[in-house]
């Protein structure tokens, strides 16, 4: 046989540990049983048993499941399932410095598409208030965006007000994972620089939009308001000058 063949033929050697492959096995295990939240999963002889491994192993196992909160042992019921807190684990992997530079500009532009895309939620769940504090907010911010593309103040107040009122949990944790990730690009030399920045819709301009407008029309606003940002991540040279007002 030649040495071609013999590489050809020689099969990838599988490297992962029986605890990997018993974590896996666990977890389809669970998936095919359809448990749910607070139901009791089988003891660790059961476990050995099924999977045909010693209890040490599914020991181990069972504690990496601990560790992602995907288990946890109650008094009298054993190990249950619960609901893993996704964005605590999320964080402790969330250092820019630690990220390729793909993931980074990934998250990045996550953080455009969740914006541009809670209009709808924001016109039915905001109230006379938070449009008071907004402008509160706005007030203290410089009139355009022209010179100051990004201030991570400025953006967790106001940006974060938008979070807050789409009433969604899930949404404005993960808001406090993508801003930082948002202000290292931005400073980072990871997005091309332009040569000269525009003037683009304000957050006072969607305040405003939001007081009296319509989602479609904050949509776009939203957009717009990004555009230094999109222009950026696809190198556009020139950019259409859009003026600074409530675009209704």
């Amino acid at each position: 046989m030649s040495e071609i063949n013999f590489k050809e033929s020689f099969k990838e050697i599988d490297t992962s540990s029986l605890v990997d492959k018993v974590e896996l096995k666990l977890v389809s295990l669970l998936k095919e049983r359809k448990l749910n939240v607070g139901d009791s999963i089988p003891k660790e002889i059961e476990l050995a048993e099924i999977l045909g491994v010693s209890r040490t192993v599914i020991r181990e196992a069972l504690t990496r499941l601990r560790i992602l909160g995907l288990i946890e042992s109650k008094k009298k019921k054993g190990a249950v399932i619960t609901s893993p807190d996704l964005f605590a684990n999320m964080s402790k992997s969330m250092n820019p410095h630690i990220l390729d530079q793909d993931t980074l500009k990934g998250m990045f532009e996550i953080r455009l598409v969740l914006e541009i895309g809670m209009a709808d939620f924001l016109f039915e769940r905001i109230k006379p208030e938070d449009i008071d504090e907004l402008y509160e907010i706005v007030s203290n911010e410089p009139p355009v965006t022209q010179y100051h593309l990004f201030n991570i103040d400025h953006e967790i107040a106001f940006h974060g007000k938008l979070y807050e009122i789409t009433g969604n949990n899930t949404l404005k944790k993960f808001q406090k994972l993508l801003l930082p990730i948002f202000d290292y690009v931005h400073h980072s030399g990871l997005l091309k620089k332009q040569a000269s920045l525009k003037t683009f819709v304000s957050h006072k301009a969607l305040v405003d939009i939001l007081k009296t407008g319509t989602p479609e029309i904050f949509r776009n606003a939203m957009r717009n308001h990004f555009e230094n940002h999109f222009a950026r991540i696809f190198h556009r040279q020139e950019l259409p000058l859009i003026p600074d007002t409530n675009h209704i």
